[in-house]
């Protein structure tokens, strides 16, 4: 099967969800560009995206974030992985649906919580109790990554390259996304 890609997609969901090891081996079976919104921020700003909320703040930060995913799906096709606030923004959701797909990375709070807790690279989850805060954030995000395009239900059990062919699954259900030429 050879797939054509015709719009970037965008991976969104919560940290820890996979959006940058799934969006790798998408991006790989695609034989597309791997794009990373945070990447790209650190790489502009030189410095980590954990520097920045604390020198800048996140309102900052949010808006660096939109300003570098709407120039990444100008750019080129692609695979993009975005941190898990810029699906939160409004105007994110609106140039990510007009110019690529965003699909969800839908990853339970069990397997979410078993990725992140032995990290100190997320700056949101750098509290007294970070599970409760990953638990609130969580509650909080759902109901609008359920406004993505796509979504794929997130398996402890499935290998990152079992959920990047899931993905691809989705994919096709859109041909204005990707076709099998």
């Amino acid at each position: 099967m050879t797939l054509k890609l015709k719009k970037t997609v965008v991976l969104v969901g919560m940290m820890g969800a996979g959006k940058t090891a799934v969006g790798r081996a998408l991006a790989a079976r695609l034989g597309v560009a791997f794009l990373d919104s945070d990447a790209e921020i650190e790489k502009a700003a030189n410095m980590t995206i954990a520097e920045i909320f604390a020198r800048d703040g996140e309102a900052f930060f949010r808006d660096k974030e939109a300003q570098v995913i709407a120039r990444l799906l100008e750019e080129e096709r692609g695979i993009l992985s975005t941190g898990g606030g810029a699906y939160l923004a409004p105007d994110n959701r609106r140039v990510i649906s007009q110019k690529g797909v965003a699909v969800w990375l839908d990853a339970d709070l069990d397997i979410l919580w078993n990725r992140v807790r032995h990290k100190d690279t997320r700056p949101l989850l750098r509290t007294p109790d970070p599970k409760a805060t990953l638990t609130g954030i969580y509650e909080a995000r759902v109901p609008i990554y359920r406004q993505a395009d796509l979504t794929v239900k997130a398996d402890a059990r499935f290998t990152i390259e079992e959920m990047a062919e899931r993905v691809v699954e989705a994919l096709l259900s859109r041909p204005d996304v990707l076709e099998d030429v």
